[in-house]
């Protein structure tokens, strides 16, 4: 057994930025403009209209450049983070390569504006142009676009693109079901709904995926589109996938192939050899672009050429040897989002890639498939943890979904109780599951290709290490964490909006509220 690391998390007792600003401090000083300047300009007040002037100063801190640096230096190390183990399954956190940052922050990417002349933007375009051959080639598809925030987004995507080509072949009233499973992604099922589709849920058979049969039972003339994802997340893949999709054809509907389980089946399986008319990846989880916040998230959505004019606008094309915007699509479903979508994230992913390399895409998938069924191998050694399908005794894919069931019933300590444990041992907060939860309480991990075997055996006995405590010392578990910045919060404080504030005045008048009551 590994011997496990002593733990403890920074603590600084770290204020708001707000509580820290001083009256008149300041991190830089503008000088004063030079007087031809202020001649050529004049009062630099006038060139803003009154109506748009404000009041009075903004709210904003004013700190030197030292107490800004030491903040957020302290706000750091008082976060776990991706430096940690992050066995997040569903959500592939892997190593985003600080090379991808430096490129994205150079100025000749972090300075250009969309709006600018095609003629200024021929380097950058010609990225987004590869980055969808590069798709393209491992999916099959004919053309990809970036506009989607996300994966959830992308499936969004698909549903406007569906209801588009439904409504060109006088079908949109007639086809108003959307076919997907119990273990796909919730996305599906909700933006499906979102767009106007009814929903229609498959249940999980014997094998692990529902029946044939039960596909079939379930299809009509009613059938607008299948939207699933294989393999789901118990690792499980379904070898029937293939007669799905001619199913729902035959049917007279689409099929969409939510790729967010890519990564163990990368530079194997293409959607389009499946007979899929859409998929969509996405680039923070399986293309080494950043994830955080719901921030930088792109969700890759690409589509065969029958599909192609209803993609959102602008498309980036190549014209001989140059790279344009191509607006100019009247039967498009318009924008999903602004401008081209979040190019630096697409840059990454390009940059990724090509460091990566067929032959790198192939390794990776391998090495992820790998180190997930070594890695289930030691998990089921431990007491208390179940596999989800026990009965499916087959190798799994990318991840397992495993169950604490077990455990809570013998020691009542859950899953949530060992993600906090886990915490004091430096590891970051496990994904448990997708609602609605299928295995009693269920953790996730997934290894990918970037873990080491030496991290995978640490997350592991630090695992096995917090079951033995549930078993002989459930408190401690049950009080975790700890080690970390904060102790276990109270739930009251995350659902009384009473006390919680997303701004800084909300702040002060709750604050100041609390503290006249």
């Amino acid at each position: 057994m590994t011997e496990l690391r002593r733990y403890h998390a920074a603590v600084w007792d770290e204020p708001l930025v707000m509580e820290l600003s001083r009256e008149g401090r300041r991190g830089l000083v503008f000088p004063a403009a030079e007087p031809e300047v202020e001649q050529r300009v004049g009062d630099p007040r006038s060139l803003v209209p009154a109506s748009v002037r404000r009041a009075e100063p903004p709210a904003l801190p004013e700190l030197s450049e030292p107490d800004v640096l030491r903040h957020y230096l302290h706000l750091s190390q008082e976060t776990l983070g991706m430096m940690g183990i992050s066995l997040f399954g569903t959500c592939t956190m892997k190593y985003n390569p600080r090379l991808g940052e430096a490129l994205t922050a150079r100025p000749e990417l972090a300075e250009l504006h969309p709006d600018q002349d095609e003629e200024t933007l021929q380097g950058v375009l010609e990225l987004v142009h590869g980055l969808d051959r590069i798709l393209c080639s491992l999916s099959g598809m004919d053309r990809f676009v970036f506009q989607a925030g996300g994966g959830a987004h992308a499936a969004y995507t698909f549903a406007c693109v569906a209801r588009a080509w439904l409504g060109e072949h006088g079908e949109l009233g007639k086809r108003d079901e959307v076919i997907t499973t119990i273990q796909a992604h919730p996305c599906n099922a909700a933006t499906a709904a979102a767009a106007g589709f009814k929903v229609v849920t498959l249940m999980l058979g014997d094998d692990g995926y529902p029946p044939v049969e039960a596909l079939r039972a379930a299809v009509s003339d009613r059938t607008a589109a299948l939207m699933v994802n294989n393999p789901d997340d118990m690792g499980i893949y379904n070898p029937h996938i293939d007669e799905w999709v001619e199913i729902i054809h035959d049917a007279g509907g689409l099929c969409f192939y939510d790729h967010a389980n890519f990564n163990g089946v990368m530079g194997k399986v293409r959607a389009r050899d499946l007979g899929f008319d859409a998929c969509m990846y996405m680039l923070h989880k399986t293309f080494g672009a950043p994830k955080g916040g719901g921030g930088p998230a792109v969700g890759a959505f690409g589509c065969t050429r029958e599909l192609e004019p209803y993609l959102p606008a602008p498309v980036v094309v190549q014209r001989g040897d140059r790279f344009v915007l191509d607006h100019d699509r009247p039967r498009s479903v318009g924008k999903v989002r602004e401008f081209w979508g979040n190019v630096p994230q697409v840059v990454k992913a390009y940059a990724w890639s090509r460091a990566m390399g067929a032959d790198g895409i192939h390794e990776a998938s391998d090495l992820s498939v790998l180190a997930n069924n070594y890695m289930e191998r030691r998990l089921l050694e431990i007491p208390g943890i179940e596999r989800s399908n026990p009965q499916v005794d087959a190798p799994r894919l990318e991840m397992t979904r495993y169950g604490f069931g077990k455990l809570q019933q013998e020691t009542g300590i859950g899953v949530v109780d060992v993600a906090n444990r886990l915490a004091d041992f430096g590891i970051d907060g496990p994904w448990l599951s997708h609602e609605p939860w299928l295995v009693p309480e269920p953790i996730t991990p997934e290894a990918g290709e970037m873990w080491s075997k030496e991290d995978l055996d640490y997350w592991v006995d630090a695992l096995a290490e917090v079951v033995r405590e549930a078993y002989e010392e459930p408190e401690l578990v049950r009080t975790a964490p700890h080690n970390q910045v904060v102790h276990k919060l109270a739930d009251r404080s995350v659902d009384d909006p009473e006390i919680w504030a997303t701004t800084w005045r909300a702040y002060l008048r709750k604050h100041r509220s609390a503290a006249t009551a």
